[in-house]
């Protein structure tokens, strides 16, 4: 049985909506000149690498802790899944066990998979880069989908198939050179890539 790890925003779930009005929301509470457009603009990395560029050191676990205290009631009715996400799911699922590995906080990525009813076998939250292949590791995968150069680095530090989708911050050029063994413009056309490979 096959394990295949995949990200999740802008690889399965478009977080964007859901992202921008947490964070306009943060702007709100805080009265930190975050560039909301900059930072939704380059989703991958996580809460608290983002909010260091915007709030003095001391306080970015604090804002970072409203940020996901904030998230289930703003931006979970925002977030909708990407095209062919649940078709990727769906191929996985029929060779073994498809997996979510994401920097988001798990309790939340758990929201989203129930909300949308995603059919993922597990979740794992809070890892990003290092911690990201460390999980693939663990779980015996053999390939990372993912939207983000951090995830095709990721695959390459874990020793495992790196598959990019060119749906979020990262270009087709971007996801090659950070190591990609196959980049997809959309994730619909991973059922077809995963047939193609020997069972």
């Amino acid at each position: 049985m096959s394990t295949i790890g995949f990200d999740l925003d802008m690889t399965l779930i478009d977080s964007r909506p859901g992202i921008r009005a947490v964070y306009e929301e943060l702007v709100r509470e805080s009265g930190a000149p975050i560039d909301v457009d900059l930072v939704v603009s380059r989703l991958g990395p996580p809460i608290e690498v983002e909010l260091a560029n915007w709030v003095p050191g001391d306080e970015v676990d604090r804002w970072s802790d409203r940020y996901r205290e904030l998230y289930p009631e703003i931006a979970l009715p925002l977030i909708t899944a990407l095209p062919g996400a649940y078709e990727s799911l769906d191929a996985v699922r029929q060779r073994g066990r498809a997996i979510i590995i994401t920097a988001k906080h798990g309790p939340n990525a758990q929201l989203h998979i129930d909300r949308l009813e995603l059919p993922a076998d597990a979740v794992f939250g809070r890892v990003w880069r290092a911690g990201k292949a460390t999980v693939l590791t663990e779980q015996g995968a053999t390939t990372y989908v993912g939207d983000h150069v951090h995830d095709m680095e990721a695959a390459t530090l874990a020793g495992v198939t790196g598959i990019g989708v060119a749906t979020g911050p990262s270009s087709a050029d971007e996801l090659h050179d950070a190591g990609a063994d196959v980049v997809l413009t959309t994730l619909e056309r991973f059922p077809d890539w995963l047939s193609s490979q020997p069972m």
